[in-house]
């Protein structure tokens, strides 16, 4: 009888720990970093779950996810940006989750019932310091004043980046004075918006434009860069953390949900909690130079730390997405495209 006893609870062993062995966790990843490679590897080191990764753009991959429907294998939805958490949101990809550990780490601006913000970056001004002043670029507000005519540089005005800040301007002054702010950049563009951030920092840089916005993160990767000229060309720029009087620098997000036809809810929220650990809070700021989500994770990054403290805008992010749409609609009307 104990002999029988013995063998059922081994096979039982065998089964669970096969189980666990076997298991896989659908991630479609918009987060387009070769350095989370590392991130994926580890929780599948502590946890026994494969990670079958499908990378793709956001957009893309949300509405994949929409035409699946049902039939869809996703188990988690990360990408960058609170503008597309809000769009995954808003078509319905994503369900409620309850977690105590999510709900302790991740403080209440950076989450909603649906979404979990895991890593930061803030958006700040950047100017030729042979060209502006930086007291006349304090805020977001005075890139849209007349004496930067013919200065300013911008991506899209239709990219989930500028999306997000202008949301969040609307959130702050309202829509008719960030309609008028927005005329105002359009009239000081020293070119049509185009490229992406690394553009930016480059074309300030060489003088083509005065002043532009850029995520922190792409600025940390040349403060840390190997390359000699990629540090020389970034001490040819001043770096602004905007309207640090008033509600503070605009910060924005990397996130991740689970999907509501997911097939696997337990190790999605699993994959959630480690994203919200320190190991990987560590990862993420040290690994794509991102700020942990997390409040007190002591991160290492000399790039980050160059930066220095900031006030930064505590707006909660399901506040700032439900201005996207005003946002780009006065984005529209202004002709910043």
């Amino acid at each position: 009888m104990i002999k029988q006893l013995v063998l059922s609870l081994s096979v039982m062993a065998a089964c669970v720990g096969a189980h666990a062995k076997d298991q896989v966790l659908n991630l479609y990843s918009a987060r387009h970093y070769q350095t989370d490679e590392a991130l994926y590897s580890n929780f599948t080191q502590q946890t026994g779950i494969k990670i079958n990764r499908l990378d793709g753009r956001a957009e893309e991959l949300l509405e994949r996810i929409r035409n699946e429907g049902a039939n869809s294998p996703a188990d988690v939805l990360i990408t960058v940006d609170a503008a597309n958490l809000a769009v995954a949101d808003a078509w319905g990809i994503f369900a409620p989750v309850k977690s105590k550990v999510l709900e302790a780490r991740i403080p209440a601006h950076l989450r909603s019932p649906t979404w979990f913000a895991f890593s930061t970056r803030a958006r700040v001004i950047i100017y030729n310091r042979k060209q502006v002043k930086p007291a006349d670029v304090s805020t977001y507000e005075s890139l849209a004043d007349p004496k930067l005519k013919g200065l300013v540089c911008s991506r899209s005005g239709n990219h989930p980046y500028n999306l997000s800040l202008v949301a969040g301007l609307v959130a702050h002054n309202g829509e008719a004075k960030t309609e008028q702010w927005a005329r105002g950049m359009v009239a000081n563009f020293a070119m049509p918006p185009r490229g992406g951030d690394n553009d930016q920092i480059k074309s300030v840089a060489s003088g083509e434009c005065g002043v532009a916005v850029s995520n922190t993160y792409y600025l940390a990767r040349f403060l840390n860069s190997e390359r000699v000229e990629e540090r020389n060309l970034i001490k040819r720029l001043g770096i602004v953390m905007p309207n640090q009087a008033s509600y503070g620098t605009h910060v924005n997000v990397s996130g991740a949900g689970v999907i509501k036809t997911s097939k696997n809810k337990e190790a999605a929220i699993r994959f959630l909690e480690y994203l919200a650990s320190d190991e990987a809070q560590r990862y993420l700021a040290e690994g794509n130079n991102e700020w942990p989500a997390v409040p007190g994770v002591k991160i290492d990054n000399e790039g980050l730390d160059d930066l220095g403290a900031f006030k930064a805008d505590t707006l909660p992010l399901n506040v700032l997405s439900s201005h996207l749409v005003t946002a780009q609609k006065l984005l529209d009307r202004a002709g910043y495209r």
